[in-house]
């Protein structure tokens, strides 16, 4: 029984298993790797406590946010739903954190205040909402965090870029004086201040930030007792990748916090806020192969794969130029290819191509030059895109009609974000494979009637 990469429990046979359970396209998620990955952030260095928040807005599956609360992981929301769904999912409001861009009005608002006086901690960003949650917070002595905008950011892509002047997440760091005033005329205080640079940036862009939300409180914030350095944390979801260091960073942050210390005599904990870091490697995408295709011979033009299962299963192809691993596997539960590994039969060795229109090269290991396609009414419903809006061919095993194709890297931004209604298609199914081997459907495939229920 082949695994499908080193870091997984999932094998052949266990996709074979699953799709004798659920009709493809549906989500797999492995139970053992995602507490791994919980293990591993919290274990994270840090020099006077630290609090791990999962970003929920990764993957918001009650089943998941179960598991990773039992591991000991606290939340992050980013909208007043996320909130309630976490509420839903049994997870007590001290543990949950929310940071969004929304103003809280009317009956989510009064609803926003019951979960406030039940412990949930409400993240500002922004001078309007300070001052619509200020007078509240301060008649019932609530402790209030701040998200701030440190003018500075990083991510993969320029839209994952979320703490730069072309985002606008969180009080601008030149608004901190004027929400600082306002906070004191209502007699209010931040214990914790919050930022976030972005999603899978650039290492020492996170070290900066350390440094710079210090120094924000050190100047402004004289009740602050935690500091959150948010999420980006990058995962690496292809070989070759390099996934982020926790306990380098975390030695830095230690050190960081140690110095702040000594030099003020205020100790710090530290929070931390993964979401793709815990979730992306954990999921994957089984879809099955429906059609080959070819547009031109003599070289002319490409070679495609199409699946039951596109972009409205996996959008961060289309929205990124996303990579993702691949893995074939035959009706029976062989594994016939995997990304992470070279063991292909020899039939399929060819050398590489770099056929794409953006002079990206094609690193990937060899084998058949395709493009793999969805079925859906759009030219962009690809999942070997670049990043500037190209098509690449990917080497891979032949599929056969009928083989399993699975998407790895899939648990993050996945089920969580795509137009999965687009051209009428229902909502996938998600499955478990769970520690003790079981497959364990923890949300049915939606059904037609449920999408024109709500029509009128």
């Amino acid at each position: 029984m082949s695994k499908l990469n080193p870091f997984s429990s999932i094998t052949g046979d266990v996709i074979a298993a699953a799709r004798a359970k659920e009709q493809t396209p549906f989500y797999l998620y492995d139970e053992a790797r995602i507490l791994q990955k919980c293990a591993e952030c919290l274990a994270m260095p840090s020099a006077y406590g630290l609090r791990v928040r999962y970003a929920m807005k990764a993957n918001s599956s009650r089943r998941l946010l179960q598991i990773i609360d039992k591991a000991g992981l606290y939340i992050d929301a980013s909208s007043f739903n996320e909130a309630r769904r976490a509420v839903l999912a049994g997870i007590l409001p001290e543990k949950i954190q929310l940071t969004s861009q929304e103003v809280p009005r009317g009956e989510e608002r009064e609803n926003l205040e019951h979960l406030m006086l039940s412990g949930l901690r409400y993240n500002v960003c922004s001078l309007r909402q300070l001052r619509l949650v200020g007078d509240f917070a301060a008649k019932h002595g609530i402790t209030l965090s701040m998200r701030v905008h440190p003018g500075v950011g990083s991510g993969e892509s320029a839209s994952r870029n979320t703490g730069d002047k072309y985002s606008c997440f969180g009080v601008h760091k030149s608004d901190i004086p004027a929400a600082m005033a306002l906070a004191a005329q209502k007699g209010l205080s931040f214990t914790q201040v919050h930022t976030h640079i972005g999603s899978g940036g650039d290492p020492e862009v996170w070290r900066k930030n350390i440094d710079i939300v210090l120094d924000f409180v050190a100047e402004f914030f004289p009740d602050a007792e935690a500091v959150s350095f948010g999420g980006g944390l990058k995962e690496a979801r292809l070989p070759g990748e390099t996934k982020a260091d926790l306990d380098a960073l975390g030695r830095y942050a230690k050190r960081q916090i140690t110095a702040f210390y000594e030099r003020t005599g205020r100790r710090l904990t530290a929070e931390i806020e993964p979401g793709t870091y815990i979730a992306a490697n954990a999921g994957y995408i089984v879809t099955q192969v429906l059609d080959t295709k070819s547009t031109g011979g003599n070289g002319d033009g490409f070679d495609f794969v199409i699946l039951d299962g596109g972009m409205e299963v996996n959008a961060r192809p289309l929205l990124y130029g996303s990579q993702h691993p691949f893995y074939v596997v035959s009706e029976a539960g062989e594994l016939r290819w995997s990304d992470f590994t070279n063991n292909i039969d020899e039939r399929f060795a060819i050398e590489p191509t770099s056929a794409d229109n953006s002079g990206v090269e094609n690193v990937f290991p060899q084998g058949v030059a395709l493009v793999v396609a969805g079925r859906c009414c759009e030219s962009g419903d690809c999942q070997t895109l670049n990043p500037g809006g190209g098509i690449n061919t990917r080497a891979m095993a032949q599929p056969q009609i009928g083989d399993s194709f699975v998407i790895g890297g899939a648990g993050a931004y996945c089920a969580a974000m795509t137009p999965f209604n687009y051209n009428s298609h229902v909502q996938a199914a998600e499955w478990l494979y769970t520690q003790g081997g079981e497959l364990v459907c923890i949300r049915r495939a939606q059904t037609l009637a449920q999408i024109v229920e709500n029509e009128v």
